[in-house]
C-alpha cells in the first residue's frame, strides 16, 4: 500500500505511472424489445430481458498524472492479449521515461513470458497491489465510468459493435481527460482498514 500511495502522491520525475488492469467478459447485450425514447411526461422505457451476443474484454492504462487512457479489445484474456497490450503501451508512451505500472497480482502478469519481456526493459517497474484491494487500482474508477456512461446504457448486437462502441469512449475521455485525486495517505488507508478489522472481528467474537 506504501509503495503504490507513494506513487500516486508523489510521482517520480521523468517517469509516466500507468494503472493497468483488465475489465474481462463484458457481454454484449441487445434489448429484446426496442427501448422506447422518452416523451413529454414518459420516461424512457426498456425492457429488462436481454439477449446475449457474445463477450469482449478491456485492457486499459490509466495515466494518473493526465487521466488519459490507452485501451483495446480482445477476445480472450490470456498472456498473449496482455504481452499484445503491454507492447501497445510501449509503442504509445515516450522511450525516454521511466515508466512504473501498477497492476494486480493475477497469475497472467507473472508468467516467464511476461517476466522475460519486462526484464528486456529496465526502465520498466512493476508495483503489484496487494490480493484483494483493486481499490487501489484507479483505473477501476475509470472502468466504473464506462460501465455507468456507456456499457449499462448500450446497445449491442454484436462484439463488433461493443468494441466499436468502447474505442468511441475512449476516444472522447482522451479528447479532455482529467486525472483522479487521490487524497489519502497510506498511514490514513491502514489505519481505516484497521478499524474495520476490528469492528468486524468485534462483531463476529462469540463471548465464552
Amino acid at each position: 500500500v506504501r509503495d503504490i500511495v507513494g506513487l500516486y502522491m508523489s510521482p517520480p520525475n521523468r517517469a509516466i505511472v500507468l494503472c493497468v488492469d483488465e475489465k474481462s467478459q463484458i457481454q454484449a447485450l441487445d434489448r429484446e424489445q426496442p427501448v422506447l425514447p422518452m416523451a413529454p411526461g414518459v420516461p424512457e422505457r426498456r425492457t429488462h430481458t436481454y439477449l446475449r451476443n457474445g463477450t469482449m474484454s478491456l485492457f486499459a492504462a490509466l495515466d494518473i498524472a493526465t487521466g488519459a487512457v490507452i485501451g483495446k479489445c480482445y477476445k480472450r484474456h490470456r498472456i498473449t492479449e496482455f504481452l499484445d497490450f503491454l507492447k501497445r503501451i510501449d509503442a504509445e508512451i515516450p522511450h525516454d521515461l521511466d515508466v512504473h505500472l501498477v497492476m494486480d497480482n493475477y497469475a497472467t502478469h507473472k508468467t516467464t513470458t511476461i517476466k522475460i519481456w519486462l526484464a528486456r526493459r529496465p526502465h520498466w517497474h512493476v508495483h503489484f497491489i496487494p490480493t484483494s484491494a483493486s481499490w487501489i487500482n484507479q483505473v477501476e474508477r475509470w472502468f466504473a465510468e464506462l460501465t455507468r456512461k456507456q456499457l449499462q446504457r448500450g446497445v449491442h448486437r454484436s462484439t463488433t459493435a461493443l468494441e466499436a462502441d468502447i474505442t468511441t469512449f475512449i476516444d472522447a475521455h482522451n479528447k479532455n481527460p482529467r486525472p483522479y485525486r487521490w487524497v489519502k495517505s497510506a498511514d490514513q488507508i491502514l489505519a481505516s482498514v484497521k478499524r474495520f478489522c476490528h469492528k468486524t472481528m468485534s462483531r463476529t467474537s462469540v463471548p465464552d
